[in-house]
């Protein structure tokens, strides 16, 4: 399963904004857009998904731009990657969403009464990759990139805590 750039920038952005869910003001995209160097336009239409799920909020005016509409420990990556990508499908034939409800279907024609011999398969790694989704957080993210983000200990630190 291959999650597209709208995803993968959407998930870039929302841990941008829990950076900076402690500040009054509201983040503009633009800045968001040069720190993470993506492209502007297409952050435009990844924050009106996020918006429309009612993940974000906006600000209009001089000091205006995106914040997080709750706390980075009440947003879970299956909010987010559903919002961006309509639904979760490891095969193409998997997922009928034309009721808007993305259960879990297969679209293969029964065989002789068999069905398709690897639903179970795709219904386990569907199951797998939403329940990971589901049980990480925007808040651990934003920490681990906290971590990331920060410089290794000189020796001479290292050093001197052992």
């Amino acid at each position: 399963m291959i999650f597209t750039t709208k995803a993968e920038y959407g998930v870039r952005l929302m841990v941008e904004l829990g950076r900076q869910s402690g500040a009054r003001t509201a983040t503009s995209l633009k800045v968001i857009a040069e720190s993470e160097a993506l492209p502007l336009a297409y952050l435009e239409r990844i924050v009106a998904l996020l918006k429309k799920a009612g993940l974000v909020e906006s600000t209009r005016g001089a000091h205006g731009g995106y914040r997080l509409s709750r706390s980075p420990e009440e947003i879970t990556m299956d909010d987010v990657i559903l919002a961006l990508e309509g639904s979760v499908a490891p095969m193409n034939c998997f997922v009928d969403d034309t009721d808007g409800s993305s259960r879990v279907l297969c679209s293969h024609e029964a065989d002789a009464g068999q069905g398709c011999a690897t639903k179970l398969l795709w219904m386990r790694v569907q199951g797998g990759v939403m329940e990971k989704l589901q049980q990480t957080t925007l808040a651990e993210l934003v920490a681990f990139s906290h971590r990331e983000n920060t410089p290794p200990p000189t020796e001479r630190e290292n050093l001197t805590h052992a």
